[in-house]
C-alpha cells in the first residue's frame, strides 16, 4: 500500500508537466497565429500611377506579349499556366493587388499544379493594371464577375 501513493504522485506530476507542456504549445500557435496578419501588413503592393485609367486595349497587347506563353492567347491556360478564366482568378478572390504582387514579386502554386509563378521583369505596376483590365474585361464576357 505504500508504494500506491508514490505512484499516484507521480502520475500526476507527470500528467501536470504533460498538461503544462501541451498549454505551452497552445500559447506559442496561438501567438504565431495572431503574428501572421502583422506579417502579411508589411508587403507592399506596387500602385499604378495616380488618375492612370487602365485601358483594356492597351492590356490585351501586353497580356498577348507577357502572359499568353502560360495563362493562353485567350486566357484559357496552357500546360504551363492555368487558365485566368476561372472563377478562381474572380475579383472577390482574387482582386487586381494579386495580380501586381504576383508580377512584381512571383506567386507559389496553390490553386494548380503548374508549379511556381516567377516575377515578370520589365513590367511596371501601370503595365499590370492595363493587363488587369484586360482580364477582368474578358472575364465579365465570360460570366465570371
Amino acid at each position: 500500500m505504500n508504494q500506491s501513493p508514490n505512484r499516484s504522485l507521480a502520475i500526476s506530476a507527470n500528467q501536470r508537466n504533460t498538461r503544462l507542456q501541451l498549454c505551452l504549445l497552445a500559447l506559442v500557435i496561438v501567438a504565431l497565429a495572431i503574428s501572421l496578419p502583422v506579417a502579411a501588413q508589411d508587403i507592399q503592393v506596387p500602385q499604378p500611377s495616380p488618375g492612370l485609367m487602365p485601358n483594356p486595349t492597351a492590356g490585351k497587347v501586353l497580356f498577348e506579349k507577357n502572359c499568353a506563353s502560360c495563362h493562353g492567347a485567350k486566357l484559357q491556360g496552357s500546360d504551363k499556366g492555368p487558365p485566368m478564366l476561372s472563377k478562381i482568378y474572380e475579383p472577390s478572390h482574387h482582386g487586381d493587388a494579386a495580380f501586381q504582387l504576383a508580377v512584381k514579386s512571383g506567386s507559389r502554386a496553390h490553386h494548380w499544379q503548374f508549379g511556381d509563378m516567377p516575377p515578370v521583369p520589365g513590367l511596371t505596376p501601370d503595365d499590370v493594371a492595363q493587363i488587369t483590365a484586360y482580364v477582368r474585361l474578358e472575364q465579365r464576357k465570360a460570366g465570371i464577375r
